[in-house]
């Protein structure tokens, strides 16, 4: 039985941002540290909510504050005032990313990425330097492929079941549709067919850790191989046999074990 003294601290906080107002979730190790903390951004559907038990496992487990937060339109977060622009995922790290960054005065961090998520922790790694400790990206897309197409236009289809939107919003409340639509509508805009992180890796000199689920419905394994191959600084691998799209929730401890023995060396 875990000791209820080494328990996370969990605190929950708004985060002023120039569209709106978004919901922020820290858990805070029992024992202080100067350690980098680590940043979580969430997939296409996700929450705060969704992240679940993973955030104070990783938290224990690595002695580092986790910060998530639900980007705006999702979750708690305001309404998104429009159409997600095609550039949403390069775009992260000038909106809510900074926001929060400035927030929590965040000189240095580590970022985790789940799924597009993922996408946005390549691009805030690649353009914030030296403050980026170190890039995880777990079932991150790196370009659009046909498995990933086919995947879109099952869930396109799964979600025609009103009991499956009124499941989502459990989590996003009456923006729902809106999340639902974000997601299958822009990946499947014909302007979108091009998208791909190959020009941004090469920007990223971070130490990188890339999960991916060779099981994954939305991406093979070469989405992983493509970061470790273009990334600018080293890369581990870490391909999960009999895994899916959310290995943090399939597998969450080893997920975690995967976690702490990367960023054990890192400041």
């Amino acid at each position: 039985m875990n000791d209820e003294t080494h328990q996370p601290t969990i605190q929950d906080t708004w985060v002023d941002s120039p569209d709106g107002r978004l919901f922020a979730r820290g858990w805070t190790p029992a024992a202080s540290s100067a350690l980098a903390p680590i940043v979580l951004l969430h997939d296409s559907l996700g929450s705060v909510e969704l992240w679940r038990s993973f955030p104070a496992a990783l938290c224990e487990a690595t002695g580092r504050r986790v910060i998530a937060y639900d980007r705006l339109g999702f979750g708690r977060s305001d309404p998104h005032p429009d159409t997600l622009a095609l550039d949403f995922i390069a775009s992260e790290a000038e909106a809510g990313f900074a926001a929060v960054r400035r927030h929590f005065g965040l000189e240095r961090f580590v970022v985790f990425g789940h799924s597009v998520g993922g996408g946005m922790a390549v691009n805030l790694a690649a353009h914030l330097g030296e403050a980026c400790v170190a890039l995880i990206t777990e079932s991150a897309q790196s370009f659009l492929e046909d498995r990933t197409v086919r995947g879109l236009e099952e869930a396109r289809v799964f979600f025609r079941d009103p009991v499956q939107l009124e499941r989502l919003g459990k989590y996003h409340g009456d923006k729902a549709r809106w999340v639902l639509d974000a997601w299958i509508e822009s990946w499947l805009d014909p302007a979108f067919a091009g998208w791909s992180l190959r020009t941004v890796l090469p920007q990223v000199n971070c130490p990188a850790l890339a999960i991916h689920g060779l099981d994954d419905e939305y991406g093979s394994r070469k989405h992983p191989e493509l970061i470790a191959e273009l990334s600018g600084g080293p890369v581990r691998l870490a391909l999960m046999a009999d895994t899916r799209h959310v290995p943090h929730r399939e597998r969450e401890a080893e997920v975690v074990e995967l976690v702490r023995s990367f960023l054990s060396p890192l400041p």
